[in-house]
């Protein structure tokens, strides 16, 4: 069992920046790779960025260039930077993890509880 708690939400205005955290917890951390995942209003829940075992990271095109996937070498801890935010960024953010290093909601094992992100304009 693996147990993420995240933390670092929050308001902040269009333009502005964020760090949201995940800390993890449980057995065998260092097999499973590590996501964050956001869900707006009336969205599905989208991959934004992942981090696999090996350090390799993948993010989605709508968070290229604006937003950092990182980790602890004790991989107990998950950060993601967010910076120039915009209002469409606005949503809840998901900590993840999962063995297969797919962007995709469908191949998580676990979930944290998620924390809300706002962008005002």
């Amino acid at each position: 069992q693996v147990q993420l708690v995240e933390s670092g939400g929050g308001e902040v205005q269009a333009g502005g920046a964020m760090r949201l955290t995940c800390k993890a917890s449980g057995d065998g951390l260092s097999i499973y790779s590590m996501a964050w995942f956001r869900q707006g209003p009336d969205m599905e829940r989208e991959g934004v960025a992942a981090i696999d075992v090996d350090g390799t990271v993948t993010y989605a095109d709508y968070v290229k260039g604006r937003f950092t996937i990182s980790r602890t070498n004790a991989r107990n801890t998950l950060y993601l930077q967010m910076n120039n935010l915009k209002p469409e960024d606005t949503a809840t953010y998901y900590c993840a993890a999962f063995r297969a290093f797919v962007l995709s909601a469908g191949w998580v094992n676990y979930w944290g509880q998620g924390t809300q992100v706002t962008v005002s304009s």
